[in-house]
This record gives structure tokens, sequence and C-alpha cells, in this order.
């Protein structure tokens, strides 16, 4: 941390100063920031998509149906995400976020470790509603922090590296899960002292969620809370929700496209909870084989993405393109979604492998243009409560109804669990383009947005104007 630097004096636990134009914290105080967000968030996806890769073991133990399944696999997200998530965006904006981040990194860690001693689906539902809970304070908290660590210019790598979490907790999940499973082929179910008899899914769910606890004591003890900017106008004012709303409907132009064209995207990676199964269904392959294959692809595929998409944006900003940003996002849309379609309809399992790299690639190149795209065109003191608007579209719509869309579809239309491979081509060949042509709508507004903010002197922090 640089000497003087008032958001390197900050203890862990102290609320947050408002910083001064130009001062930003040291560079390793930054990145070591980011590196702990990274876990944090590698640890969140891992805790919340294990349960694709476990839901046929888990429909066959418990005696589950696919729409049953389906809210274990993102609908009991939904439910508590829409009692807690906004209420603690607030917080968020006004508190220590390194505080909150390390409180809800316990609770879904703990949570996932009680799906592994779940006797039902009422407790499992249970669990993956905590799960939820915890959660939902970790997209707004973390985005905030990034964006009072980095100036602009470098919040699209920095928020580039955070999400590698986002990939290595998806991977991850898969491969140690695979893994896991793999291991433990075979053997009896085992007996834990004053827990009793657990599977071996049950095990994974153990193995996955204790270590967060460890996590959330680090960041506690070393995770320094940045200093806030752009608070000058309203330093003494905190910003309610309806306050919040009324500004996002007066910018409707602005935020609409990003809003719905995040909200498709979302429901299709809904959707894409059923690939495990889909595999399983349509190919034989059993979830020791399906976890490790689908974690190495994508430990490999969105990493390059991510870096694909850095390079893209950082180049478009050089030229000074004003809409650097959204115009990564159509790009990698306009390859990923006929690679979505044509991914279930393979004839062969390794072509669907294949096409789902190609998937993985172009969401990882898209998703911290995105991401960086609603951080820089939003005003400080909205920061938390907007970007939980956000992820309460993306785990309401896309988490909570795309399984439950799938399941639908295939039970209803198809009327057979073996046909899941033509609900998943049908979705996506409906929502793929619906969400491509949503973010090429919000491109000019955003391009004249980004264009003012430029044009602006350094010390302003102007808020969007009416359009």
């Amino acid at each position: 941390m640089a000497p003087g630097s008032r958001a390197g004096a900050a203890c862990p636990g102290s609320p947050a100063p408002a910083a001064t134009e130009g001062e930003w914290p040291h560079p390793r105080t930054a990145w070591y920031t980011v590196c702990l967000l990274a876990l944090t968030v590698l640890l969140a996806n891992l805790d919340a998509t294990i349960v694709s890769l476990l839901a046929e073991p888990m429909k066959h133990d418990l005696h589950l149906s696919d729409v049953q399944l389906s809210w274990l696999l993102g609908g009991a997200f939904a439910v508590f995400y829409t009692f807690i998530g906004l209420p603690a965006a607030r917080y968020v904006d006004r508190s220590n976020r390194t505080r909150i981040l390390a409180l809800g990194l316990a609770v879904w860690s703990a949570a996932t470790a009680f799906c592994g001693v779940a006797r039902g689906f009422g407790q499992l539902f249970l669990g993956r509603v905590l799960v939820g809970a915890g959660e939902a304070v970790n997209g707004p908290a973390t985005f905030s922090v990034i964006a009072d660590s980095f100036p602009p210019s470098r919040l699209p790598r920095a928020i580039a590296v955070m999400q590698l979490g986002t990939v290595a907790g998806e991977g991850l999940s898969l491969l140690i899960g695979g893994v896991v499973l793999a291991a433990l082929a075979g053997l009896a179910p085992v007996a834990l002292p004053g827990i009793g008899v657990v599977a071996s899914w049950q095990l994974v769910f153990l193995a996955i969620g204790l270590p967060g606890i460890a996590l959330a004591l680090a960041m506690r003890l070393t995770l320094r809370e940045p200093a806030r900017r752009g608070l000058q106008a309203l330093a003494q004012h905190e910003v309610s929700l309806s306050e919040v709303l009324r500004y996002l409907g007066r910018h409707w132009r602005l935020y609409g496209p990003m809003f719905l064209g995040l909200m498709l995207s979302a429901l299709g990676l809904g959707v894409q909870q059923w690939i495990p199964a889909f595999y399983q269904r349509t190919y034989g392959w059993d979830p020791a084989r399906i976890g490790p294959v689908l974690g190495v692809m994508r430990l490999a595929a969105t990493p390059l993405g991510l870096l694909l998409g850095v390079w893209l944006i950082e180049r478009l900003d050089r030229a000074r393109r004003d809409d650097a940003a959204l115009r990564v996002v159509v790009l990698t849309r306009l390859i990923g979604a006929p690679a979505a379609i044509a991914l279930p309809l393979m004839p062969d399992p390794w072509l669907a492998v294949a096409l789902g790299a190609v998937v993985a690639a172009m969401l990882g190149a898209g998703g911290a243009s995105q991401n960086a795209a609603l951080q820089l065109i939003t005003p400080n003191q909205m920061r938390g409560q907007v970007t939980a608007l956000y992820l309460f579209v993306f785990n309401v719509v896309g988490m909570g109804l795309g399984p439950t869309l799938a399941a639908a579809v295939t039970e209803q239309v198809f009327r057979a669990d073996s046909e899941l491979r033509y609900a998943l081509a049908t979705l996506a060949a409906v929502i793929g383009p619906l969400a491509l042509i949503s973010i090429t709508l919000g491109v000019r507004p955003y391009a004249r947005e980004v264009a003012r903010l430029r044009s602006l002197p350094a010390s302003s922090d102007a808020p969007p104007q009416p359009m």
C-alpha cells in the first residue's frame, strides 16, 4: 500500500472513507483484493453449480421428478434472493463491503455442507435456499469493491481476472465432483460420526462446502475496504431503492437493453444447467466421466475467452470506440448463439464437447465486458443496488426459471427424459437470437453515454443525462 493512501489506512472492519480524486489503492493491494475476491467467486460458483453434476444421482436416490430437480438446480436460489438480495445491496452502498462479503461467504459455505447431510427434497431445498441467501451479497459487494480499486481504463482487466474465479468454480465443480464420484464408485455408503450414512454425492457437498468457512475468516482479517470514489454530490445522502428505480426508469434507453439482454442470456445459462444430465441421457456417460471432461474443457476454454475479451475491449478502447464494452458482447454472442443451438444435436459426444468449448469461450469473452459496462456508467452511490437488480434478473429469471423451463419443455412437449437434447436445442434457438437483438439495441445509447462521460472533467461524477 502506498504511503499516505487513505484506502490503505482503513482497517478491515472500518467503513470506507470517500477518496479524493486521483487517489487509488496501491497496485499490490488492488490486485491482492482481486485475487481474494476471485477465490471467493470461485467458491460461490463451485457451491452453486455442483448440483448440476449431481443431478442424476440425486434424482435416483431421492426419487425426484425433473421439475423438483429443476428447483434444486436454480429455483431455490431465486426464492431467497428475492427477499435478501436487494435489501442487502443497500448495506453494500453504505456499509463495509468486505465485512458483508465475509459473512455471506461463511453462510453459503456452511449451507453447502448442510446439503451433504440432507435427508430429502425439503432439506436439500432449504440448503440450496441458504446458499442463494449467502451468495446474494456476493455480486453487489464484489463489483463495487473492484470498481473503487482500479481506474476505469484498468477495470475490464481487473473484472476479467476476478471472473477467472467464476470459470474455475464452474470447471472445478465438475472436475472435483467427477473425481470424487469416480473414487467412491462401487464403495458402500459411508457412515460419518454424528451424521449417519451418506451417499457419495453427499460427500461431494461436504468436501466443497467446508473450505469456504476458512476463506471467510481470512477475508475478514486481511481484506481492506477501499475508499469510495465520486461521492461528493451525495456524500450525506443515502440512495433508496425507489430512487434507484426512478433513476433507471428515466434512463431506460441506456439500461433497458442491458437488463433485457442479461435476462435472456441468463435464461440460456439456466437452461444449460441440464448439460451434464444431457450427456448422461443422450450418450450414456456417467457423472464420473462427465465431470472431468466438462471441467477440463471449461477450465481451458473460458480463460482463453476472457483473454480474448480483454484484448478486444482494450484494443477498441485505445481506438476511442465509445461502444467498446457492449460491442464485444455483441460479437461474442454472434459466435456463441449458433454453437449453443447445435451442441445438443451432435451425433457424437466429443463433437458436443467441442461446441461446448466454443460456447464457454464466447461467454468468457463477453462476460467481463458486460459487467464492466454496467459499472462504468453507474454512479458510485448506486452501484451496489443497480448491480443487485442486475443480478436479481440473472438469478430469478435465469437460474430460477431457466432450469424449470427446460424441465417443463422436456416433460410437456417432448414427453420423455431421453428427449432432453431437443428441448435444449429448441430453447437455445429462441433465447440466443433474442438476447443478441436486445444487446445490439443498447450499443448506441451506451456509446453516447460513454462519450459524454469522457468529455467531463476528471473530478466530475455526473450521472447519465435523460435521453
